[in-house]
């Protein structure tokens, strides 16, 4: 089969990634608990035709996006990415204000759970479960919620659907996963197949994929904690995107096959020479153009089943 080509956009971009990796790396870490302190960004100006609400609890900070003139009644719990170091940035403020795009009108919850080294699991998923139930509390029943998620907030979202289910919970309508972190782990063959090519985490072995500090003292191979060693039994419809260079690929790989084989309605699509988190080009590239169509396209048929 032959494969599709890489555009001009997203080759320049991931030679920009390559280049600039290991100040993203120390980025990433900057942002974690272990000094306490965020990340020096500019004040994030909510866009035009939009109101949030911030909402601080006694262990983490929310942030609840809506449209001015609601036109939906569907909620999508947005769990950002950062290796469970990072904190929440204004790239996922913009990535929410996105998925009210495609969603429609969708109102987005977008939480800043605690991250590692200060807090390891389960802080996340406790966190992720206080705002799903934040959700139901507000007006929202399950089949009006989408759990998001890009790199480890994916995973954890994932992780939320197997312990709501676990405690026979109602799940979710569905699921978007991004870039999926699944295996914390760092055993699947991508790791090293896609060593020496993938432009982020690429040739680094001292990356916080290597050694995640949210493990702690428990078992990286807990499936609340690597939902790849997990039980997609009775999971609702999931759209997976991945890029083809990342070495993070072959977590995608397993829970599609694992969720399939449960019978669980799962939409996959591998970006050719696409890097990790690549839907964070939005409308700028044309394979996270593509991306973003596509997640809209999922949403529509999650909503009018």
């Amino acid at each position: 089969m032959r494969k599709n080509r890489v555009s001009i956009r997203g080759t320049i971009l991931r030679r920009m990634i390559t280049w600039l990796s290991p100040l993203n790396t120390a980025r990433i870490k900057a942002s974690s608990g272990e000094n306490g302190k965020k990340i020096s960004e500019t004040p994030w100006k909510c866009p035009k035709g939009f109101r949030i609400a911030k909402i601080q609890n006694e262990n983490f900070y929310m942030e609840f996006l809506e449209r001015e003139e609601k036109n939906s009644h569907l909620a999508i719990l947005q769990l950002h990415g950062g290796g469970f170091v990072g904190t929440m940035t204004n790239a996922h403020r913009s990535t929410a204000v996105m998925y009210s795009d495609v969603g429609k009108g969708a109102s987005v919850l977008t939480i800043d759970y605690r991250v590692a080294p200060k807090y390891t699991y389960p802080a996340a998923l406790e966190d992720a479960l206080y705002s799903y139930e934040w959700l139901l509390e507000n007006g929202y029943a399950e089949d009006e919620i989408i759990i998001a998620g890009d790199s480890a907030g994916a995973g954890l979202g994932l992780a939320l659907c197997m312990k709501l289910r676990d405690h026979n919970r109602k799940l979710p309508k569905g699921i978007i996963c991004m870039s999926p972190w699944t295996d914390l782990t760092a055993s699947g063959p991508s790791y090293k197949e896609n060593y020496e090519v993938d432009p982020l985490f690429g040739k680094n072995r001292n990356d916080l994929v290597f050694d995640s500090a949210y493990i702690g003292k428990n078992n990286p191979k807990d499936p609340y904690i690597s939902p790849a060693y997990g039980d997609f039994d009775g999971f609702p419809p999931m759209l997976i995107q991945v890029g083809s260079l990342e070495m993070l690929l072959s977590d995608s790989y397993t829970i599609v096959q694992k969720a399939k084989a449960k019978g669980v309605k799962v939409q996959f699509s591998e970006y050719e020479g696409m890097f990790h988190v690549f839907q964070r080009a939005m409308l700028r590239m044309p394979e996270s153009k593509k991306a973003w169509m596509e997640v809209e396209r999922f949403i529509e048929k999650l909503v009018t089943v």
